[in-house]
């Protein structure tokens, strides 16, 4: 993988990088890490450490938001989260800040992983729960730094009917223009509040067959904490679905403009994600049973 200055981001850009800027590390073993990332590659600095590197200059953008606001919201929260320790600087070639945080142990979630998917996905919710009712004043609204997650659906407005057009052999275009018209209307007129941004399975880490800590805040700021609702389709059925929404208390529109964001999402990697069809399938099973 390479930054946007095609300076290719290995083991050896860590740690010319960790040398360079804080060489009272420059002893500790830098590794990859097996589950590394797209947006970011991540490295294990010693047993206590790791080294995110931003891999093109959109994810740039969120390193400083992290190293700003993480230490904030930590206290307000049930689980541990990302603690950074050092903010590095370009060099080595690399045009971009970077940072250090401490290791949080864990494996991804998955349903192996997990010994009881309702608790699971109750837990999650109480997570977002306390997440959203920590103090927003100040915090980062929607932009180019997140993808402008939190901010309106209409943002992908286009491109979701280009996809639903470019899909209909494969989806049921009716369904899914109705579904996202539903979504497009249930509009979001609260005070804005903290969410996550990307809710998913590879930012979830699992310990003891429970939830143990949230990672990856780069999509995190103020505003709609609508499109934190998305893994109820991408990763919970049935049962812990139910469960997933009732604990985290969001009314009828919230979960509306979340199946937005899953649409959208699943819609536009449909060629791509094996899941996406499955994904969509849900989206529209839910819009159907509720409306």
């Amino acid at each position: 993988m390479t930054a946007s200055s095609d300076v290719t981001i290995d083991a050896a850009l860590a740690r010319c990088l960790v040398d360079s800027q804080f060489p009272e590390w420059a002893a500790l073993e830098i590794a990859p890490v097996a589950l590394s990332g797209v947006d970011n590659r991540t490295f294990r600095l010693g047993d206590a450490l790791s080294v995110r590197l931003p891999a093109g200059d959109w994810y740039a953008l969120q390193v400083e938001k992290e190293q700003r606001w993480l230490p904030v919201l930590a206290p307000s929260l049930p689980l541990p989260i990302p603690d950074p320790v050092a903010a590095g600087s370009a060099g080595c070639g690399y045009p971009f800040r970077w940072s250090v945080y401490r290791w949080l142990a864990g494996e991804s979630a998955s349903e192996d992983a997990i010994g009881d998917l309702v608790a699971f996905a109750r837990d999650l919710a109480g997570f977002l729960v306390a997440l959203r009712g920590a103090d927003a004043r100040g915090g980062p609204a929607p932009g180019r730094h997140n993808f402008f997650r939190g901010g309106p659906l209409s943002t992908y407005g286009e491109e979701t009917l280009r996809a639903i057009e470019a899909q209909r052999a494969v989806i049921d275009a009716r369904a899914s223009l109705a579904c996202w018209e539903d979504a497009l209307a249930a509009t979001w007129t609260r005070e804005p509040v903290w969410f996550h941004g990307d809710v998913a399975v590879g930012n979830l880490l699992v310990r003891d067959g429970r939830l143990a800590a949230v990672i990856d805040f780069g999509s995190s700021g103020v505003g709609d904490p609508a499109c934190d609702v998305v893994i109820a389709w991408t990763f919970f059925s049935d049962a812990a679905r139910d469960a997933f929404r009732a604990a985290l208390g969001v009314d009828d529109a919230t979960w509306s403009r979340g199946r937005g964001w899953a649409l959208w999402k699943a819609l536009i990697t449909l060629d791509a994600d094996p899941r996406a069809r499955l994904i969509v399938e849900r989206v529209l099973a839910d819009h159907a049973s509720r409306t």
